[in-house]
């Protein structure tokens, strides 16, 4: 993936030199960049790895739910804190997950923690089991396993 990367840029480059221009202008670049894309999606099977920039869409894509879920949580919890009466019930339970590796289970952990209304607390030693504590575990645990199953089907994406 990085080496597609910098031959777009090494293509990039040489448009904007083939150009002949007096001052080089960063239009001129982008439109290189660009049209180095096309040329590394029409040749990108011969690398004998993915296009590159699927990865990038797969991380965009993993910014844009962890921004959804984050302000659907946020909503949740103010929801939950602006009641007169405070009738949650906190508790936790136990999640199994399908991710392997030290990276995908970090920001796995990671993004759950930073969602309001759920805390990891532990990773099992294998890394394959989550112990989270959750702000209402009667209503917002269906709604973190939920988001827990987005979060690990966009990480794979962009991991794999």
């Amino acid at each position: 993936m990085a080496m597609q990367f910098i031959l777009n840029l090494f293509i990039a480059a040489l448009w904007l030199l083939l150009q002949d221009e007096v001052t080089p202008q960063f239009s001129t670049f982008l439109m290189g960049f660009v049209v180095g894309m096309g040329i590394l999606y029409a040749m990108h099977r011969f690398y004998g790895t993915q296009f590159y920039m699927r990865r990038v869409f797969s991380i965009i894509k993993l910014l844009w739910l962890f921004n959804w879920e984050l302000f659907l949580s946020s909503y949740s919890v103010l929801r939950q804190i602006t009641t007169p009466k405070l009738n949650i019930t906190p508790g936790i339970f136990t999640y199994k997950t399908v991710l392997k590796g030290d990276w995908e289970i970090t920001a796995l952990a990671l993004l759950l923690t930073l969602t309001p209304g759920s805390v990891v607390m532990e990773v099992s030693e294998e890394g394959d089991v989550f112990y989270i504590h959750a702000m209402d575990i009667e209503q917002s645990k269906d709604a973190v396993i939920r988001s827990i199953g987005k979060f690990e089907q966009a990480i794979m994406e962009v991991t794999r």
